[in-house]
């Protein structure tokens, strides 16, 4: 795309007519390069690729009523390289306009079935394995309708595409030749209705997590598509933002009649945008199906003891070892970090993203970083890692785990040596395949205890441990970036835990309940409770209410990146679901 256009849109200069796969924006490239210069779209070189037309439900004026038809028989599909089926045996009809709830546990196979209905599977699609049984969209094979289907998957990281936010939104519309006097209208308005406040010009790469989600979403729902596919849209988001997610997936739903497949574990929230539950079963096909309130009341104890986020049955925190709380083991004080570099932006140096903040991770504690997105949770999290250096202030060790690093350990803690930090401080990132670096799950466990010297028949035991303590012992072959979100989580909380000797003295997680069920995140907690009990320091940056509840001992409430508030809590106890 000419970067230099914000007055037009632009083209991001493929303009074969191959597939395009922008993973929540399939769509196909345009066919003439002219447009970059203004002109009408020319026709497509080959018939049904839509290059030289605006699709149905395109245009700002003329939004598309009424909702695609899913239809699969017998379907089922296993990843290549695997033995066990993803799904299969799955029989299942969604008539148009219809608002469908996906369920099940973690590794059923949900958004293995939303890329199916993408398109995103198959031989030449991002998804390649093995396919039985029918799939249908509208009567077509799903690759057909690609660039009609909306897809907003889990990881933002792998759906931008451009290096600025309008680009970026624009990106799918000018793919389906929009003409060019409704493409930034269309842009402007998706990012007014996510609530997206930077404009066109802000940097994708100057964004947190959750605002490259809101801006994933904005470009899905500016190309008004007949069928909405939502794999946890608002997991990354804070409770305000994704609140008005899901009212703008509501009255999307309502003015448009659009076809919506929604997966989220955390039912209560979105059971009111819904008509239709249904729930998959690991490697097989459907397990329940029917109205909300039906499925709950038939199936709903049998559901929850699987895993599933059933409504007034939320998971019990697991009792907690007695915690010993010690003295500080890494101090921030002072921190003010600078941001990326915006090409947006006109003149200045980048923005400030922290301001000040100070923060104290302690023995036997457990420091829960909260608040609105962009506030700095992530950035000051790298920072007490020490996987980067503050731009003013300073992060070091203290009390024991000083001592424990020698001479290294009077250092700022981004200059410990690399080895020596992996040992005492593990990291858990906001997306995990940042940190897998093999092409299996067990041998991303072997890979930090084997660097750190531990004999082989001692890592393979610790490997054995962790795979059957996070429920990973059934993928222990396959490849991490093949897992599904919640796998790929608990993955890298094993491979935080596995990186030395022994566990880490802190241990640093960025979103850790993302994509669990409630079996999973019932057993991450007790493991962070043991490991708090042994004296371990636990910083999270999380938006999970219930974590908060259940675990939180200190919370640090950020905003604008600056430490707006550091407080005590007390972890509170709920009765088990009945």
């Amino acid at each position: 795309m000419d970067e230099r256009a914000h007055d037009r849109p632009a083209v991001d200069g493929r303009v074969d007519d191959r597939p395009v796969h922008a993973p929540g924006r399939t769509v196909r490239a345009p066919d003439r390069p002219e447009r970059a210069r203004g002109r009408p779209p020319g026709g497509s070189r080959r018939a049904g690729h839509g290059a030289g037309r605006v699709p149905e439900g395109c245009g700002v004026t003329a939004t598309a009523r009424g909702g695609a038809r899913i239809e699969l028989s017998g379907w089922g599909w296993r990843h290549s390289g695997r033995a066990e089926w993803a799904l299969r045996g799955v029989d299942l009809v969604v008539e148009p306009g219809e608002r469908v709830l996906l369920l099940g546990a973690s590794g059923a196979g949900k958004s293995t079935l939303l890329h199916a209905l993408a398109g995103l599977t198959g031989p030449d699609a991002a998804l390649t394995g093995d396919e039985e049984g029918r799939l249908r969209v509208d009567g077509e094979p799903a690759a057909a309708r690609r660039g009609r289907t909306g897809l907003v998957g889990q990881d933002p990281e792998t759906q931008l595409v451009m290096a600025r936010a309008g680009d970026d939104v624009a990106f799918g519309l000018e793919n389906l030749a929009v003409p060019p006097g409704e493409i930034w209208p269309r842009v402007d308005a998706a990012l007014a209705e996510v609530g997206f406040g930077y404009g066109r010009l802000r940097s994708t790469a100057a964004l947190s997590g959750g605002e490259k989600q809101r801006l994933v979403i904005a470009g899905t729902l500016a190309l008004r598509p007949r069928l909405l596919l939502l794999d946890e849209p608002t997991a990354n988001l804070d409770p305000p933002g994704a609140a008005l997610v899901r009212e703008l997936v509501a009255e999307l739903a309502r003015s448009t009649e659009a076809t919506l497949v929604l997966v989220e574990h955390r039912v209560a929230d979105v059971v009111g945008l819904v008509d239709r539950v249904v729930v998959l079963e690991p490697g097989g096909g459907v397990l329940a199906d029917g109205s909300p309130g039906a499925v709950f009341s038939a199936h709903g104890a049998g559901l929850a003891a699987r895993g599933v986020w059933v409504p007034g049955r939320e998971p019990a925190a697991p009792p907690s070892p007695p915690r010993a709380p010690g003295g500080p083991l890494v101090a921030a004080s002072g921190c003010w970090k600078r941001g990326a570099p915006d090409p947006g932006a006109l003149a200045g140096p980048p923005a400030d993203v922290l301001r000040g903040a100070d923060a104290v991770l302690a023995e036997g504690t457990a420091t829960a970083l909260t608040g609105p997105n962009g506030a700095g949770k992530s950035t000051l999290l790298t920072l007490l890692a020490g996987l980067d250096r503050p731009t003013r202030g300073e992060v070091a060790a203290r009390g024991r785990l000083a001592e424990a690093a020698g001479k290294a350990g009077r250092r700022p803690l981004a200059r410990w040596p690399a080895r020596l930090l992996a040992a005492h401080v593990g990291t858990v990132f906001q997306h995990a395949e940042d940190q897998f670096v093999t092409s299996t799950v067990r041998d991303e466990l072997r890979f930090g205890p084997l660097r750190a010297g531990l004999g082989a028949a001692e890592t393979e035991r610790r490997v054995d441990e962790l795979l059957q303590r996070l429920r990973l012992t059934g993928v222990a072959g396959v490849h991490p970036f093949t897992l599904s979100g919640g796998e790929k989580r608990r993955l890298s909380v094993a491979t935080a835990l596995s990186s030395g000797e022994r566990s880490p003295d802190v241990l640093v997680l960025d979103e850790p309940t993302f994509g669990q069920d409630t079996r999973t995140w019932a057993e991450l907690v007790e493991l962070l409770a043991g490991l708090r009990a042994q004296g371990r320091a636990v910083a999270m940056a999380t938006h999970d209410e219930l974590l908060l509840a259940h675990f939180a001992d200190v919370e640090i409430r950020m905003d604008g990146g600056r430490v707006v508030r550091t407080a005590e809590r007390t972890p509170t106890a709920t009765e088990p679901p009945r």
